[in-house]
């Protein structure tokens, strides 16, 4: 099963389920053993969900996708008294348990030769930023980083620009154990979002005061590629800030694209401003080979 979800990240200790600790993953995974009656630890059921995108602790999702593998006869268990079919009958039901920090968006039969990890073709993330320039609305404190900065955008996308295309990112990221920081960025830049009212000029309705777009003025970065490692995201935000202050150069950052060598300068911005905004996929007949082609570990 495809299940396409979202997420406010501000009470998970990221999406990877931790004994103790409240994950995404783990408030799904407690859901389906609870409706689909499977006690934990079932070898037969283990409803193990694979996700396109691991976030961090704080991080946000608008869509993130993740898969299950479950027998029919199990997942006829949703269905209960309901008058629907299994699939509805679940996806209904995990809309009702799931906690109001979750959505879950869409859950589908996935394609043969469907996974949710290894078969997307890309993923796109959104940083957002209220600097000096942008009118801080405390109420979306959740989802943006506040920073009392001038910053310099032109010169945050000249280095922005460094990263495109396939790059050693170890400077500015982790690798998973027998992994790689090698990773294909297909676009990335900084954009401020014009102020802007929340209805258009010819839909005034002769109102004296125009709502504003609640996003307007914000910086964001948007970045692109087929996979992200950990911490790069957010990595790359903190370098492109400290050349933005002025603190950095951009002789600098081109030197840690050029030696990807993690030394403590690079590290994480906070997470709250970072939001997973979509993943995307090859044609149904196209999924099991694109998923099989990128298990391959990456070089340069």
């Amino acid at each position: 099963m495809r299940i396409d979800l979202a997420y406010d990240g501000g009470g998970f200790y990221g999406w990877a389920k931790q004994p103790a600790l409240r994950t995404v993953q783990g408030e799904i995974e407690s859901a389906l053993h609870r409706i689909l009656r499977v006690p934990d630890g079932d070898v037969d059921e283990p409803l193990r969900l694979v996700v396109a995108g691991r976030t961090d602790t704080g991080v946000h999702a608008s869509h993130q996708v993740c898969h299950v593998d479950v027998s029919e006869d199990v997942l006829a268990r949703a269905v209960g008294h309901m008058d629907v079919p299994p699939v509805v009958a679940l996806t209904r039901r995990m809309q009702r348990i799931l906690p109001p920090d979750i959505t879950i968006r869409s859950i589908t039969p996935a394609p043969d030769g469907f996974d949710a990890r290894f078969s997307a073709l890309e993923r796109t993330y959104v940083y957002r930023i209220a600097d000096r320039a942008s009118e801080v609305d405390p109420r979306m404190r959740g989802f943006v980083l506040h920073l009392d900065a001038d910053l310099d955008v032109a010169a945050m996308n000249e280095a922005a620009a460094m990263t495109i295309g396939l790059h050693d990112f170890g400077s500015f990221a982790t690798p998973n154990p027998g992994g790689t920081t090698i990773r294909d960025v297909k676009t990335a830049y900084w954009r401020r979002i014009p102020s802007r009212p929340l209805i258009g000029n010819d839909e005034a309705m002769g109102e004296r005061y125009r709502t504003p777009a609640v996003e307007s003025g914000l910086l964001c970065f948007t970045i692109v590629a087929d996979a992200f490692a950990r911490n790069m995201v957010r990595s790359l935000v903190g370098g492109c800030v400290q050349v933005g202050i002025g603190k950095r150069s951009l002789d600098w950052f081109a030197g840690k694209m050029a030696t990807p060598l993690r030394e403590g300068s690079t590290g994480p911005i906070a997470p709250q401003g970072l939001t997973l905004e979509h993943i995307a996929y090859p044609a149904d007949d196209q999924l099991a080979a694109r998923a099989e082609a990128i298990r391959a570990k990456r070089t340069l």
